[in-house]
């Protein structure tokens, strides 16, 4: 029989490092960018990200406390996500500096902004892909028990889309090509995808 190591997060988890982020990974991240209503550009990666819906497409990332972002969104409506790729990986990381509102991820992180189309936040102009989003809800998260806490859950439905042509084979996106950064567990772990990888399983009766 399998032995397990079974504990109740409430009650810690008695390891060197909590396993949870370890455990759902790897995590594409949620590289978002945001304007403030007075014109301040934000740039900030989010391991909690994902995607929640087909039609509308949308996504979604879970700020961990109030933070420039969070504040952008609830202000404007809107933000953008840029891939983070294996290529910016030294740039998305810089990015994730503690700055002031009024100081800019995207100059530090030696990166140039791109007019959106739709939204007027801009977004990273070297991303291979980028989601233009208009927030569609914005949901503080409880416990269990209803209880708040630290994290607020921002959804946004994807409006605009931008992809590098490169990254397109007769029309179909080439996910390993495009390098995704890939979130894992620890505060330094980061995975990407590879061709040799990939793997096709058809559902059932498809």
């Amino acid at each position: 029989m399998r032995q397990t190591h079974f504990y109740r997060p409430s009650e810690g988890h008695g390891l060197p490092h909590d396993p949870f982020n370890a455990i759902i990974a790897p995590r594409p991240i949620g590289w978002i960018s945001s304007q403030s209503a007075d014109g301040d550009l934000n740039l900030a990666p989010y391991s909690f990200f994902n995607a929640f819906n087909y039609r509308p497409p949308i996504v979604g990332f879970s700020s961990v406390g109030a933070k420039d972002t969070l504040a952008n969104v609830q202000a404007t409506g809107e933000f953008c996500w840029n891939l983070a790729s294996a290529e910016l990986a030294e740039q998305m990381n810089t990015s994730s500096a503690e700055l002031g509102p009024a100081e800019d991820e995207f100059a530090t992180a030696g990166l140039s902004t791109a007019e959106s189309r739709v939204v007027a936040v801009p977004h990273v102009a070297q991303a291979r892909a980028v989601f233009e989003c208009r927030a569609s809800q914005i949901v503080p998260l409880t416990t269990a028990a209803g209880d708040p806490t630290p994290s607020t859950m921002v959804f946004g439905e994807v409006v605009g889309v931008h992809i590098d042509r490169d990254l397109l084979h007769d029309g179909v996106y080439q996910t390993a090509a495009a390098q995704p950064l890939l979130r894992a567990g620890g505060a330094a772990s980061y995975f990407t995808v590879s061709q040799e990888h990939h793997m096709l399983m058809p559902r059932p009766g498809a």
